[in-house]
């Protein structure tokens, strides 16, 4: 972020209005919400279904690694956080979830369908990266 903030320094006025807003950093308020609408889906907050009939709290994450393999990452979402920049059209959302350990025991695909099975104990604890963005 300091670099963000010195090129902004260094460009003074003729700094686009996002890019400024950036350098400055997020607002201290955040806001916290059960769902999100995106891609023609909702998601909602594992606490928010619980007990309801139907509710849409997974994730997929693919991400590919330095040896050019793609790896699925699942979890659970547990909050939907709003940052908003200083200029109103600024704002990121992040899913912020619970992963699972998705190595042999933690996951199976049903080689017909194709649906993917979770085994909700095999929670990873002490994952540095809780958040990903939400698009």
């Amino acid at each position: 972020m300091t670099y963000i903030i010195y090129k902004v320094y260094q460009m003074g006025r003729g700094a686009a209005k996002s890019l400024s807003s950036q350098g400055l950093g997020p607002k201290r308020k955040v806001k916290c919400y059960n769902g999100y609408f995106v891609n023609g889906y909702v998601f909602h907050t594992e606490e928010y279904g619980h007990g309801r009939k139907t509710y849409n709290s997974g994730v997929c994450v693919k991400r590919s690694t330095s040896s050019e393999l793609e790896v699925d990452y699942y979890g659970r979402l547990e909050e939907v956080v709003e940052l908003q920049y200083h200029s109103e059209q600024n704002r990121v959302f992040l899913l912020k979830c619970y992963w699972y350990n998705t190595t042999d025991r933690g996951i199976r695909v049903d080689s017909h369908f194709g649906l993917v099975e979770i085994n909700s104990k095999a929670r990873l604890h002490n994952v540095n990266d809780v958040f990903v963005f939400a698009k």
